[in-house]
C-alpha cells in the first residue's frame, strides 16, 4: 500500500483556504496559535489535511460553547 504525497500549500494558498492573509498566518505561527505547518529551511507550507483537522477542532455550536480542549 503506497501512501500519497502530501502537498504542500505555500502560506498565501493556505490563508486563501482559511479566509485570512498570509500576514496573519505569520502572526499564528510565531505564537503558535494557528494550523501545524511544515518548515524546510526558510520554506513554510501547510497540509491540506492539517488545515482540515484544525479547522474541525474549532468548531462550535454556539458564541459561549469553549470547544472540546477547553
Amino acid at each position: 500500500m503506497q501512501k500519497k504525497p502530501i502537498k504542500l500549500l505555500t502560506p498565501k494558498e493556505a490563508a486563501a483556504r482559511l479566509l485570512t492573509t498570509p500576514g496573519t498566518l505569520a502572526k499564528k505561527r510565531m505564537t503558535g496559535d494557528g494550523p501545524p505547518f511544515v518548515k524546510i529551511g526558510a520554506k513554510v507550507g501547510y497540509d491540506e489535511e492539517m488545515i482540515d483537522a484544525w479547522l474541525a477542532a474549532r468548531v462550535r455550536k454556539s458564541t459561549s460553547d469553549k470547544g472540546e480542549a477547553a
